[in-house]
């Protein structure tokens, strides 16, 4: 697949004498959301540590649109337009929903943004960070202090930062962890709306989700990726059945 916008070639990652992901390969078409799912302990953010940045890989090369970024700083990779958003929340809660977003274009834009000013003080971050409040359905919330959202807004919010990154590559580690169910078909309606606009690789222990929102889906067990494929592909896997679903296959 030359035509890959992210490549991971031969992954690996051990913590003393834990292989942690072994000989991990993996090619990300332009504009497709493909999921990684497997059981606890598979090594799934391990593996979005290593192609973010924030954990060095052993072996193995990570390519962003042909360019080999393995050596590369998690701040450099976001510059590249490689960009995470975390399995826990991470905004800044005593901050207004408008200036968490607009600090992460400043971050992205390098304007003349202070960190402690009001964000009402720069026009053009305003504008930039509004649009992606919203994109995310919270437009309404921008004067708010962030760590007054609920759950599912705080998530809501952490993909407008994202956004905000301009990113070609958009990494989701469990987006939908500790959502309740209006939440979740709110973040679910979210994502299939970026569906097609931006690559996606997300990790997810909501299969519901995950089947009806990926292009293809990879399946790492032990470190290992066992299969790639669509959803109808992965279903059918017999040993996706067996080590995954947890199914008896005669």
């Amino acid at each position: 697949m030359s035509s890959a916008i992210l490549r991971l070639e031969h992954l690996c990652k051990n913590y003393g004498a834990l292989a942690v992901t072994e000989d991990v390969s993996l090619a990300l078409r332009e504009n497709e959301l493909h999921a990684i799912i497997g059981p606890n302990g598979a090594g799934k953010t391990t593996l979005i540590h290593q192609i973010s940045g924030l954990a060095p890989s052993d072996s193995g090369r990570i390519l962003l649109d042909g360019k080999e970024i393995t050596p590369l700083s998690m701040p450099e990779r976001v510059h590249r337009g490689l960009v995470r958003s975390f399995q826990i929340t991470s905004i800044l809660p005593g901050f207004s929903v408008l200036e968490n977003v607009a600090l992460a274009v400043q971050a992205h834009e390098g304007s003349s943004f202070r960190f402690f000013g009001r964000a009402a003080a720069e026009k053009k971050l305003n504008e930039q960070a509004m649009a992606a409040l919203a994109e995310v359905g919270l437009a309404d919330r921008a004067a708010r202090r962030a760590g007054l959202l609920s759950h599912g807004e705080k998530r809501q919010l952490e993909l407008a930062i994202a956004l905000a990154a301009k990113p070609k590559v958009l990494l989701l580690d469990e987006p939908l962890a500790g959502t309740g169910p209006e939440e979740s078909e709110v973040l679910v309606a979210l994502l299939r709306s970026l569906k097609g606009r931006i690559t996606i690789l997300l990790i997810e222990h909501d299969m519901d989700a995950v089947f009806s929102l990926a292009d293809r889906i990879s399946v790492l067990v032990y470190g290992q990726i066992i299969a790639t494929g669509s959803p109808a592909e992965i279903r059918e896997n017999r040993d996706v059945r067996v080590a995954y679903l947890g199914e008896e296959v005669v």
